[in-house]
């Protein structure tokens, strides 16, 4: 129990750089995206540098920071009397959901960043844009369950939920609208 916050400490430190690399390659996906539909050289130019960026972001900071999250959740939760007493709470199982829909969230990104690096482009460079607001999302859900715990009422918190989801759908179409006045 004396190393309970260093494992914990350790565990948020790998969650938040699990999270920037996300949020950063569905951006460097959208850049990629667009630099495809460049002429030539910048295409090329820009293709081969977002890829670069895009690898080293993906296989140094985010797998690795994943896999350390996961390492260390696993040891509070299996290793730990109080990990032991929260596998026990209804709060957890939701959290593990939206964990387990993190991990699928990564596994796609993981799918459009090979199709990427082999110049497959199966997606807009707005699709991407609207992509990004899932890890967003489940950001959202994941801190909220962890912070008001049992004492978080569900109705409200899935309202609360699909309304931000809402808004940040509005926001997408409002940028939207103002890139391409531009």
């Amino acid at each position: 129990m004396e190393y309970y916050n260093y494992i914990k400490s350790l565990h948020l430190i790998f969650v938040i750089t699990w999270f920037a690399g996300l949020f950063y390659i569905v951006r460097l996906f959208v850049y990629q995206i667009e630099a495809s539909e460049k002429p030539s050289p910048e295409k090329e130019i820009l293709q081969a540098q977002y890829k670069i960026m895009a690898y080293r972001l993906w296989y140094i900071i985010t797998w690795p920071s994943a896999v350390l999250a996961s390492i260390f959740a696993f040891w509070m939760l299996f290793f730990t009397d109080l990990g032991n007493a929260w596998l026990k709470m209804p709060w957890m199982h939701i959290k593990l959901g939206f964990v387990f829909l993190l991990y699928l969230y990564h596994l796609k990104c993981h799918q459009i960043f090979k199709q990427l690096q082999n110049n497959e482009v199966k997606y807009s460079s707005n699709y991407m844009r609207l992509w990004n607001e899932g890890a967003t999302i489940i950001l959202f859900a994941i801190v909220f369950l962890v912070v008001l715990k049992s004492a978080f009422n569900w109705i409200f918190g899935v309202v609360g939920i699909i309304l931000f989801s809402v808004l940040l759908m509005l926001g997408f179409k409002f940028y939207k609208r103002i890139r391409e006045k531009k």
